[in-house]
């Protein structure tokens, strides 16, 4: 009996003791791993712009669904580089310590940020840090990406002249930067290659080719468009964030109209911007720069370990950089099929787009 009642109360003390265990394990506080924040700040611009500030938030965004980052955009109160370095200190002291900025007018933010925050990460889209001299300084804590746009515009132009055939383009730039104008100068060395080597007449008149001065003045843009139809322009490539959705607006109204009229977007896919009826877009095709792939890019090497800190990296055929969308519903696909060619050709360097105005194809 004796024996009988120490077995019991030694399998009594087992049993209470994997009871408390898993009582334990049961109340063990979960692990959480610290997400990396990823900061954007933008520029004049919205997030929703349909261009630079809205392509750099998806790239953040898509990492973000992957649960590989926490992710918070700030908008800047001006468009000073006051304004911008504020914001990136606002991003900075609530944690986030990887800063992705879109755009030119963030140089010399960055400048100043790269020596202020040096256990930050930086990535400027489109530009490199300066004093104000242009006299490159990228810092071992930031990356500068640019993009071949005149071989996005020369795709797009190509497209457009295979499209349409015959007739008359324009181009609408915001301000005369050296991204805007390789978007120009692509476009019309485009024009130039298929009327030479695929049988189209697509013309570009000087008087068609206008620079408005800023990004965000949609009525100026409506302005510009409408006078460019007027006068019987075809196709408008527009390179002008907030002007060219001007544009983009008035040629939806000719389109509802009947007119025949098309619109070239820029940086990302426009056709949902385009749309005017039913699934009816004016967006021919677009001159694309993947800045979203950019942006996520990034994010991937800082994760690995392996973000190029200190360099200026080019984004072009050659590593997909550029392009226009995958699909596109108003080009034939006998147009995708050649352009896909001449994009290979872009790639292999049997075609050389010059990104200076004045400069020869080769």
């Amino acid at each position: 009996m004796k024996k009988a009642l120490i077995v019991l109360f030694v399998i009594a003390l087992v049993f209470g003791g994997l009871v408390s265990c898993k009582k334990q394990a049961d109340e063990a506080p979960e692990v959480k791993v610290e997400k990396m924040k990823v900061g954007m700040v933008t520029d004049a611009g919205t997030i929703d712009d349909k261009s630079f500030n809205q392509g750099t938030w998806e790239g953040i965004l898509m990492a973000a669904s992957e649960g590989l980052v926490s992710e918070k955009y700030l908008k800047p109160s001006g468009g000073t580089e006051a304004d911008y370095i504020k914001e990136i200190g606002n991003l900075y002291d609530a944690g986030y310590k990887f800063i992705v900025t879109p755009g030119f007018k963030f140089e010399t933010a960055i400048f100043a940020a790269q020596e202020k925050y040096p256990d930050a990460k930086f990535v400027l889209i489109d530009g490199y840090p300066h004093a104000g001299d242009w006299a490159p300084v990228v810092g071992p804590n930031t990356v500068s990406i640019f993009f071949a746009e005149q071989e996005s515009g020369f795709l797009a132009a190509v497209a457009t002249a295979l499209q349409i055939s015959s007739g008359e383009a324009g181009f609408i730039g915001g301000m005369e930067i050296p991204a805007v104008q390789k978007f120009n100068w692509g476009f019309q060395q485009g024009l130039a290659y298929a009327n030479e080597n695929l049988g189209t007449d697509v013309t570009i008149k000087a008087e068609n080719v206008v620079y408005q001065g800023s990004f965000d003045n949609v009525a100026a843009g409506q302005q510009l468009g409408a006078g460019m139809f007027d006068k019987g322009v075809n196709v408008i490539f527009c390179a002008a964030g907030g002007v060219g959705v001007g544009a983009i607006n008035e040629a939806k109204v000719r389109a509802k109209g009947g007119e025949d009229i098309w619109i070239v977007g820029v940086d990302v896919d426009q056709y949902a911007e385009g749309i005017y009826e039913g699934d009816k877009s004016i967006i021919l095709t677009s001159a694309m720069k993947y800045i979203d792939v950019a942006a996520y890019d990034m994010i991937q090497e800082e994760l690995a370990g392996t973000l190029p800190g200190g360099e200026i990296l080019t984004l072009n055929a050659t590593n997909g950089g550029v392009g226009i969308p995958p699909e596109n519903p108003n080009l034939d696909s006998s147009v995708e099929s050649k352009v896909s060619e001449i994009f290979d050709m872009l790639s292999s360097g049997s075609i050389v787009v010059a990104a200076e105005q004045g400069s020869l194809i080769k």
